[in-house]
């Protein structure tokens, strides 16, 4: 990341749609906060990677389904040669594969393009924070099917590996809320805190949990029995 001297500190961002209509505009609009600097735009994922190569790049605004190279393979090939720019997937696509592909591609956010401007934005800057951002549709999703396909095995791995002693009382009670697909405000709201409470409480929970993203603290909060 960088900034201009007494300026706010900006994120490079590529932006990557196939469609000009989606992908200009969006653009223009995410160039209007003073923290964001959309440095390129692309209509695959060759011209994604391209951008990146030529840098410097902090976060790739991603969409899945695009000619020639497609956003899961495009943020594969990023994982793998530039681990440090984070990828938030943009898409119309909400499926079990297309969500699971994506993370397991190493995306650090999903979002559904019914999502909002704050909203992304606010994706953008947790990717480039080093924090993961789900969609409230995904988390469900995920849940669902984490719940659906392997509940047994969850619980069995769960046994194995139960959760630290160390674990304070509030962090089991964030871990048992993201089980449920709350968001950072959603606990905040729940437990009566603020928002930077409940980032901290998920820092270190992850910390102690050696948990790798939102999607991994699901997984162990229903193997753990929490949710």
């Amino acid at each position: 990341m960088s900034g201009q001297a007494g300026g706010p500190v900006q994120l490079k961002v590529v932006v990557a749609d196939d469609q000009a209509a989606v992908r200009e505009p969006l653009a223009a609009v995410l160039g209007l906060a003073e923290d964001i600097d959309v440095v390129a735009s692309a209509a695959d994922g060759t011209e994604v990677l391209a951008a990146v190569a030529a840098g410097p790049v902090d976060v790739v605004l991603m969409d899945l389904r695009m000619p020639v190279m497609d956003g899961i393979e495009a943020t594969r090939r990023l994982s793998e040669e530039h681990p440090e720019v984070a990828v938030v997937v943009l898409t119309t696509f909400a499926d079990d594969e297309s969500i699971l592909g994506a993370l397991g591609a190493g995306a650090r956010g999903y979002l559904t393009k019914n999502a909002g401007r704050q909203d992304i934005t606010r994706a953008i800057r947790a990717a480039g924070a080093g924090q993961s951002v789900l969609d409230r549709e995904v988390q469900d999703r995920l849940l669902a099917t984490a719940r659906a396909k392997a509940p047994a095995a969850a619980t069995e791995q769960a046994a194995r590996q139960p959760l630290p002693d160390d674990l304070t009382p509030r962090e089991r009670e964030v871990l048992a809320l993201i089980g449920q697909g709350l968001s950072n405000r959603g606990i905040a709201e729940t437990l009566f805190i603020s928002e930077a409470t409940v980032k901290t409480h998920i820092n270190n929970l992850f910390a102690k949990v050696h948990i790798r993203d939102r999607a991994d603290a699901v997984r162990r909060a229903i193997g753990a029995g929490l949710s």
